[in-house]
């Protein structure tokens, strides 16, 4: 391993990535200890935290986040990187939504899909986030009932103007983008966007501050209280607040007797090559970020410095993988034959919060503590939007937020138990129906 990417581990708290070892700010923020006042406090120090911080202090908040760990330890910090129009579980939402919203369903959910780019590259733009932000992205058909489905896409975002942003590519245009054989055709949207998520979460961290935001980290809450006067408490501190946000996603353990079995891991694995030299420019000329059309897909992109990042295979027991390099070679290998017996220097897992249905969970657990959770793999872009629904809601402006949270959603009994075994059992159902698609 290069000694000069050696991840920074330890007391810091974060997990041993390609994304720890290349981040830009080691700022350490404080733990909790004595009491706070706040207008509104949010427990977790992911996108949705970090995200709905910004928008409240913009709104002219007081605001504190309080993170268990560090912030962006979670998935915030360790996902594939990818900015798409992907929304998980968005027929499930058109479904549901539309017995509120009629007609307008359709427009709501188009524009929800582009909504956290808007969101991310204001961002980025304003407060001067370094974050490696590039655009390009290849939704990539590995047979032909695949090319349909991005045909069918293609013509949508055609028919709502954005035309200009998307191709669809055949197998021939396929080798000016990327040197592999592996599939048939892609839809390309240079909308779509990839970057370093962790240098993102912490610039915008950054950003929070600078607007006034309390931020405290090494800092677990051990108990929400409700009531006329909400606050959080930590083992060394309390922050009392006028509301509460819970933001924690599938770490933290709190409230269970509302929230056990809404939300489950499931473990994806991801791991960074060596960089590649002017290989890397040979295998993917444009830099674009790619995941193909399987339930269970790859994906995978270019960074910076010439590495191949690469994802894939979730593990929906839960459990960590033992040897992440050793499940993703074969799949590296068999997208790029050039990269054959490549050194991998970066191999990690992220923890992603599924849920039953796929639609973001949106709610309230009283009359003053709010939770947001549940973006089933699709968190950048997603956390972000939703990030500008809970500012919306929690300063009065309820339209969104109540369209989310009238959504229904499954609860597991004894989700503990039950929950994961379900999930896999549903996942190995898809993997026999994308046999026959």
């Amino acid at each position: 391993m290069n000694a000069a990417l050696r991840p920074m581990i330890g007391p810091a708290q974060r997990s041993a990535s390609y994304y720890t070892a290349t981040l830009n700010d080691a700022t350490e923020y404080p733990t909790l200890q004595g009491q706070v006042e706040v207008d509104v406090v949010i427990i977790g120090g992911g996108f949705t935290g970090v995200a709905s911080a910004v928008e409240l202090a913009e709104r002219g908040l007081k605001v504190a986040i309080v993170e268990t760990h560090r912030i962006g330890w979670g998935a915030s910090g360790r996902n594939g990187g990818q900015v798409t129009g992907s929304l998980s579980g968005d027929e499930a939402m058109r479904k549901q939504m539309r017995r509120t919203l009629g007609q307008e369903v359709d427009d709501f959910i188009w524009h929800l899909r582009w909504r956290g780019h808007e969101i991310i590259k204001a961002r980025v733009e304003k407060y001067a986030i370094d974050c490696d932000l590039r655009h390009g992205h290849l939704h990539a058909a590995m047979k032909p009932s695949h090319l349909a489905e991005l045909k069918v896409a293609h013509d949508e975002a055609v028919q709502r103007g954005m035309g200009e942003q998307v191709t669809l590519l055949d197998r021939g245009a396929m080798g000016e983008h990327l040197q592999s054989d592996l599939y048939l055709g892609a839809l390309k949207n240079t909308r779509n966007m990839h970057l370093h998520p962790l240098n993102l979460c912490l610039g915008e961290a950054r950003a929070a501050h600078s607007l006034g935001a309390l931020v405290f980290e090494n800092s677990q809450v051990l108990e929400i209280i409700h009531g006329e006067h909400p606050a959080v408490v930590t083992a060394q501190g309390r922050i009392n607040a006028r509301q509460v946000l819970l933001a924690g996603d599938v770490y933290h353990q709190l409230e269970k007797r509302q929230l056990k079995g809404k939300i489950f891991p499931a473990m994806g694995g991801l791991v960074t090559t060596a960089p590649l030299g002017p290989l890397a420019r040979q295998l993917n000329p444009q830099g674009l970020a790619v995941y193909d059309c399987r339930f269970v897909l790859d994906y995978y992109r270019m960074t910076v410095d010439g590495r191949l990042l690469f994802g894939g295979g979730a593990n929906y027991s839960g459990r960590d993988s033992r040897d992440i390099a050793a499940e993703l070679r074969p799949c590296i290998e068999r997208t790029f034959p050039a990269l054959k017996g490549v050194d991998i220097e970066f191999q990690w897992s992220c923890a992603m919060g599924i849920v039953v249905n796929r639609i973001p969970q949106l709610g309230k657990l009283s009359d003053n503590v709010w939770y947001c959770q549940g973006y089933s793999g699709h968190g950048i872009a997603t956390s972000h939007i939703m990030g500008e629904i809970m500012a919306e809601a929690l300063t009065g402006t309820l339209g969104k937020f109540d369209t989310f949270a009238g959504c229904k959603h499954i609860k597991v009994p004894m989700g503990d138990v039950f929950g994961n075994p379900m999930l896999a059992a549903g996942m190995w159902y898809y993997q026999m129906l994308e046999r026959l698609r």
